[in-house]
């Protein structure tokens, strides 16, 4: 445990101990509750956490902080904080009528002196701002996918999470899986040889793309700080095309199909294989516009050799774009599942899985009834949360499986893409110095690296 959590673990529970010596003399039954037995947590054992962004994705990350001591709530949409979800017909304010409320996050971590961790799940152009002031203040962070909305705050976000020595995770659920241990382990073990090429595809997007802002002006719903909602993207005028959904449709909000989903998809290639940054990357695709990213496209990328892996070309297709049917495959089969899929090419065969690692099997399938499987020796993990909480508590960033050391060159190289398809009217392959973090042969394709932030805002 380093000395950081080490003092908040000892201060919280001399606390707890003066309290209880003080009032022993007058209270001889002590409840369950504070003392912590067995099926239960102690309060000082609890982290003391606030939640940034509660409506949709960011509900189920508040549900998730369940077990540990919820003390705030920031949203700067009442409307859609307060919209009661799933079967029981909940919302965080119903889950933590106790916790604080708030709609600047900045105002929260201010006033909030207890926080010792947040979860972001907001927009994607929001989720650095945030969670660079809350690392900044010694909290540990859980951001939702992608980590962020530029390779700059990614590599920003990486570098002052190690320096502060905080736990962090990035909230790519996936990585927490079965699925994506067993690829590791089936690939290590050599089940289909050296891996040469890997064939990525996602059903995404499922919300407009190729759009040009709307020029109609209509009025800010009360329920909804637009100025706030913007944060550092530049200003414009608010309108219903991008809140509460489609957002992820906009360059200056989103990061497309690709940020969507590649922090599920790819990251089931990057660990097994052992990447991280690309050397080339090449795109193609149907028609953008400066507002907002193409329906379809394809991009590629080429890794060089490492450790004892050979060089991999790894191939991302989206809005309804597939690679080739393997002829291994057994007629009437479905390529992946519904949502998409990954297809592993080896010297020595095939390995084929869905969305999140689900499902991984080598084809055809009498391949996979043949193949003797390895030992389970990749820990497994209680959950992309329970991992950064228990990371927390004990104060071991590396519990966290996902965090910014493997999410930041992993979110890196997927919004590489972007850039590329964004430049992709040089008809070139972008070359990539990922050590320095320098597009070489198309410098003003660099330009994609980051977007600047409205006056007021910053890292």
């Amino acid at each position: 445990m380093d000395s950081l959590s080490e003092k908040r673990g000892n201060m919280s529970r001399r606390k707890f101990m003066g309290g209880f010596a003080a009032t022993a003399a007058t209270i001889s039954i002590v409840p369950r509750h504070v003392l912590g037995g067995p099926g239960e947590t102690a309060p000082s054992d609890k982290l003391n956490v606030a939640c940034v962004g509660i409506g949709g994705k960011g509900f189920s990350d508040s549900e998730k902080m369940g077990t540990e001591n919820v003390i705030a709530l920031c949203d700067v949409d009442e409307r859609q904080a307060s919209e009661l979800r799933g079967e029981e017909e909940k919302n965080a304010y119903t889950l933590y009528p106790r916790a604080k409320r708030y709609k600047d996050f900045r105002r929260m971590l201010e006033k909030e002196k207890e926080i010792e961790a947040i979860t972001v799940s907001t927009p994607d152009h929001t989720h650095a701002v945030i969670a660079m002031t809350a690392i900044q203040m010694g909290k540990h962070v859980f951001v939702q996918k992608p980590l962020t909305h530029t390779v700059q705050e990614a590599r920003e976000l990486a570098s002052a999470a190690g320096k502060a020595g905080v736990v962090t995770q990035m909230g790519n659920q996936g990585h927490a899986g079965e699925g994506g241990r067993l690829i590791c382990e089936w690939i290590w073990d050599g089940a289909i040889g050296d891996v040469k090429e890997v064939h990525i595809w996602t059903n995404r997007p499922i919300w407009p793309q190729n759009l040009t802002s709307p020029e109609e002006v209509p009025s800010v719903p009360a329920s909804l700080d637009w100025n706030l909602w913007l944060g550092p993207a530049a200003w414009r005028p608010y309108h219903p095309t991008y809140v509460p959904f489609s957002w992820r449709g906009w360059w200056d909000f989103g990061t497309g199909a690709l940020g969507d989903m590649g922090a599920h998809l790819i990251d089931h290639a990057y660990w097994p294989l052992k990447l991280k940054y690309p050397v080339s990357i090449h795109a193609s695709s149907t028609e953008f516009t400066r507002d907002s990213p193409p329906m379809a496209e394809i991009i590629t990328y080429e890794f060089a050799a490492r450790e004892n892996m050979p060089p991999v070309t790894l191939t991302w297709y989206d809005g309804g774009l597939t690679p080739p049917r393997p002829a291994e495959l057994e007629p009437g089969r479905r390529m992946g599942d519904g949502g998409g899929g990954l297809l592993f090419v080896g010297t020595k065969g095939k390995l084929m899985c869905g969305t999140y690692g689900r499902g991984p099997r080598l084809i055809p399938e009498t391949f996979m009834k043949a193949y003797n499987r390895p030992e389970k020796t990749l820990k497994r993990s209680p959950g992309i949360h329970e991992e950064w909480i228990k990371a927390c508590k004990e104060g071991k960033p590396g519990l966290a499986t996902t965090n910014f050391d493997y999410s930041g060159p992993l979110t890196e190289t997927m919004l590489l893409g972007n850039i590329a398809v964004r430049s992709k009217e040089h008809y070139k392959a972008l070359q990539y110095d990922g050590e320095k973090g320098e597009i070489t042969n198309l410098p003003e394709a660099n330009e994609f690296m980051h977007m600047p932030y409205r006056d007021g805002w910053s890292l």
